[in-house]
């Protein structure tokens, strides 16, 4: 037997609680959502090990009932606050939401999100107003990319959102944006 394969023998097999601390630790550190993937190759655990780890973490996060959760984020996990708990903590930081768009910017965005991937002329159309500046701030703050060319006449660019989108807005991916029925209904009960 190897050296490196003696040692690794002679290593104690971690604990169930041991590994679930160790993936909590990892991702409350963490800058972004950790992969069960990385969080595997870290821990030097096999992906169903981590997966589980995850599962009661996000459970015991669940059934505490306090102001942190464990959430699935642009493919990866996350600690966060809670959603109903944002506004006391924006005035705790004395801060003000950091994705501020303008109107323009939004319903862009909003167009993109949910027709991607579009085109500018497309853009056009749905809006009914050019959104060339729009388009640039959204790329700008990196919350769509270009995702290449329409076969067509003139073959215009492309665009889609970002992983970064999922980001800033907390969706594990594009299934979690709210319905069109959703908005209609909305609009219908504000007007």
């Amino acid at each position: 037997m190897s050296e490196q394969a003696t040692e690794l023998a002679e290593q104690p097999a971690r604990s169930t609680t041991d590994l679930i601390a160790a993936v909590e630790a990892i991702i409350f550190v963490a800058d972004e959502p950790v992969t069960v993937r990385l969080l595997a190759d870290i821990l030097d655990e096999d992906k169903q090990a981590i997966e589980a780890a995850v599962e009661q973490l996000v459970s015991e996060y669940e059934s505490r009932d306090g102001g942190l959760q464990l959430r699935e984020v642009a493919g990866g996990w996350q600690i966060a606050t809670k959603t109903q708990y944002h506004e006391e903590v924006r005035n705790f930081l004395k801060t003000r939401p950091s994705a501020k768009l303008s109107l323009a910017s939004l319903e862009t965005l909003a167009v993109i999100a949910y027709k991607q991937p579009v085109t500018v002329p497309e853009i056009l159309e749905i809006r009914g107003v050019q959104s060339a500046s729009a388009i640039k701030t959204l790329l700008e703050k990196r919350l769509i990319v270009t995702k290449g060319h329409k076969e067509t006449v003139g073959r215009p660019m492309l665009y889609g959102t970002s992983r970064e989108f999922l980001l800033q807005f907390g969706l594990k991916d594009l299934s979690d944006l709210p319905s069109i029925e959703d908005f209609e209904d909305l609009a219908g009960s504000i007007v």
